[in-house]
């Protein structure tokens, strides 16, 4: 940002004035309550803070207010002005949307170096008078101008896109979804918030002693929820899929067993889960500061997948994406390089899938690839490549080289980016709900929401409400 030149006492007059636009963003006011401690529910999105069924987002008033500083900050007069007393009347209320204009007037010059300046904040859409006031303030002593001032940038680590996706997903008809040894609070208590939400309808299937044990733990009701019993983890896992073989479930969700001993039982030959493609794992990842959100596939199945193993894990995340909303992904396979190099064999997998998506073998999304990470997902270093593609820098989907590089990403996207991670299996004949066993309610939660939104896609679901219209 770019501090206009100040002005010293001398050079301003009675009647000078000054503004700045802002609109009001969720952002802004999260930032606000962790400086100020002020957590509110009333200024905080997606809270009801005052009982009466509506979700307020209500600026802060004192934010509202620091606008004023902004102006009198930067502009008027400028760098190097101290503030010496700001009273404030608020007359009416900002929330998240509103374009403000913060506007300061000179009224009274004293000298040696004070201002007197009226101070409001209106609304642009009406001219309504947010807060009003007056200002004292020390002038600058001398001239100065600075260009480019850096500030530090904030990151507020929220998951707006996991929220919108259980948005989604809950007008939806609840998925009946077979849960395959939740026999500890985390495992448990994802697949009853997803009861909660009316995402998903658990069947727990397992150790009752241990299941009743988890939600007692948890302060959790299991009133209601069936319970079918199985101690046996591999057996478990075989009632689960016959379940779905029956009608039944609708999907299945791992809880606290080895993800081999799950994919084994979905897996077999009678009445198993196998529809024609390789199964493939998605991590659907909120990531805070990108746009949208990404997919990173195959980081927990295949290990060292082959060129035809590599076809199903880009279609199935195609499909998986066109699931939550993306209508025409764009699908980024990478490689430690964005050139076709012989010596590296995931920069020829990535030239043959792009190759293959472009004669339609691969279908709903654009593939490009071989593309590195920075210019898979920053248009600024695919330009610097000189990368004229669709996908390379607009990535929604990347497609890794194995197992260890997938598995990496994930995590380097979720404890150093602060990411979450809904976790997929793809290819199977219903969504199979996998976490890790460290993923959080809200990772759970988005998990059963992906699930149903795939579900309800293939199927033609429609939302509870449009169904019964």
């Amino acid at each position: 940002m770019r501090i206009e030149e100040n002005r010293v006492f001398d050079e301003i007059a009675v009647g000078d004035t000054a503004e700045v636009r802002r609109i009001c963003t969720e952002d802004d006011f999260y930032v606000f309550a962790t400086a100020s401690g002020n957590h509110n529910p009333m200024h905080l999105a997606r809270h009801d803070g005052d009982g009466d069924g509506q979700e307020e987002a209500v600026a802060p008033a004192l934010w509202v207010g620091s606008l004023i500083s902004a102006v009198i900050g930067n502009i008027l007069p400028g760098a190097g002005t101290l503030y010496r007393a700001q009273n404030f009347n608020f007359h009416k209320r900002a929330h998240v949307g509103d374009e403000l204009i913060a506007r300061v007037t000179v009224t009274e010059k004293r000298p040696p170096d004070c201002l007197v300046m009226a101070t409001e904040v209106t609304r642009k859409s009406d001219d309504a008078v947010i807060v009003s006031g007056e200002a004292h303030v020390q002038t600058p002593r001398r001239k100065m101008v600075f260009e480019n001032l850096e500030v530090p940038g904030l990151l507020v680590e929220r998951h707006r896109h996991f929220d919108a996706l259980i948005e989604r997903a809950e007008p939806l008809a609840p998925l009946p979804t077979a849960v395959v040894a939740p026999e500890e609070p985390k495992s448990l208590g994802g697949a009853l918030l997803g009861g909660q939400h009316t995402i998903i309808s658990p069947i727990l299937v397992g150790d009752t002693a241990k299941i009743v044990a988890a939600a007692k733990e948890i302060g959790a009701s299991l009133d209601g929820v069936e319970i079918i019993e199985e101690p046996d983890h591999l057996k478990a896992a075989n009632i689960a899929v016959d379940l779905v073989a029956s009608g039944r479930a609708l999907a299945l969700m791992k809880g606290h067993l080895h993800t081999d001993l799950l994919l084994k039982a979905a897996l077999r030959k009678d009445n198993g889960l196998r529809a024609g493609r390789r199964f493939t794992h998605v991590f659907v990842m909120d990531v805070p500061g990108v746009p949208h959100p990404l997919l990173v596939t195959d980081a927990a199945i295949n290990i060292a997948p082959d060129l035809r193993t590599k076809m199903d894990i880009c279609q199935n995340a195609i499909d998986l994406a066109r699931s939550i909303g993306i209508d025409d992904p764009k699908v980024g396979v990478l490689s430690a390089v964005e050139t076709v190099n012989p010596d590296i064999p995931s920069s020829l997998d990535a030239a043959l899938l792009s190759k293959m998506a472009e004669r339609g073998q691969i279908t709903g999304g654009q593939v490009d690839g071989p593309l590195a990470m920075d210019n898979a997902v920053d248009l600024g270093a695919a330009r610097t490549k000189g990368i004229k593609s669709q996908v390379a820098g607009r990535a929604e989907v990347l497609v890794v080289p194995n197992l260890d590089a997938g598995n990496m990403l994930a995590k380097q996207l979720a404890y150093i980016s602060h990411a979450e991670g809904a976790g997929v299996v793809m290819g199977a004949k219903v969504p199979i709900i996998l976490n890790s066993r460290s993923d959080d309610d809200k990772a759970r939660l988005a998990s059963c929401a992906v699930a149903a939104l795939h579900n309800a896609r293939i199927t033609g679901q429609l939302p509870v409400s449009q169904a019964a219209e």
